[in-house]
């Protein structure tokens, strides 16, 4: 099983080359990692190019936003599963690739997921926010469950057979996607009970009490739009998250 790691990047130097490390140090050989840079007039594709080993395909023009990346990412992508490793982001161990090809191998699935740790964006030990998403059950979908989107490894034919990430949404085309393919049209996905993702804080979604407000609208769109509900859905959602803050 070929796994196609992708990370999309613009002006990100100084955090990619942690990205690229941690995609390297994996001790599951059968990687590609794909980084699309959205044209970067700092020092980032230099580091990429720098740091890059030979399974590195690098992909450098302007684009319209993270999505387009991804999902320029996604169309270039010749592996069995896609995972997203953002540019701010690594994997919290080097067996995390090995231990997904083993549950994908288990448990036949279409899909994988597990938790996530959001950490400080000068020292990736401190713990801020601790997301642990438990089993999925379909129920949790109508309570605003989602699992971290950065953990969410799904077979590249789902994305063929079900679409790729809806560019029309600015900051919550993951959720959609989420929404799209666990609720929607069912795919299989079964849970790696462990933090794989790293996750710097300061991610789009929550920088601004603007962008919350935008993502909460967006989120809204997204339930109606794969028929999960609307804004009371969305009100559990961001409730739920409050938790993860006493959780280290």
């Amino acid at each position: 099983m070929k796994f196609s790691i992708i990370t999309a990047t613009y002006n990100s130097q100084d955090t990619i080359k942690d990205a690229i490390i941690s995609v390297a140090s994996q001790t599951y050989q059968n990687i590609e990692h794909i980084i699309i840079d959205g044209a970067s007039s700092d020092k980032t594709l230099s580091i990429i190019n720098e740091n890059s080993e030979i399974n590195t395909k690098i992909i450098s023009e302007p684009d319209k936003g993270i999505y387009d990346a991804l999902n320029k990412g996604i169309k270039n992508a010749i592996g069995d599963v896609i995972v997203f490793l953002h540019a701010d982001d690594i994997f919290a161990e080097n067996t995390i690739i090995e231990k997904a090809a083993k549950l994908f191998s288990e448990k036949q699935t279409d899909s994988i997921f597990g938790d996530l740790q959001y950490v400080s964006k000068d020292d990736t030990n401190k713990i801020i926010r601790y997301w642990k998403s438990g089993e999925f059950t379909f129920s949790k979908l109508k309570k605003g469950w989602m699992p971290p989107h950065p953990t969410f490894f799904v077979k590249k034919e789902i994305y063929n057979k079900y679409g790729l990430f809806d560019t029309n949404f600015r900051i919550a085309a993951d959720y959609d996607m989420i929404l799209r393919f666990l609720g929607k049209y069912k795919i299989s996905a079964a849970y790696l009970p462990e933090v794989m993702i790293k996750m710097r804080i300061g991610g789009e979604s929550n920088k601004s009490i603007k962008n919350i407000l935008w993502k909460m609208k967006e989120d809204v769109k997204a339930l109606k739009k794969n028929g999960f509900g609307g804004w009371s859905t969305v009100f559990m959602k961001n409730f739920s998250k409050i938790p993860q803050l006493f959780k280290k």
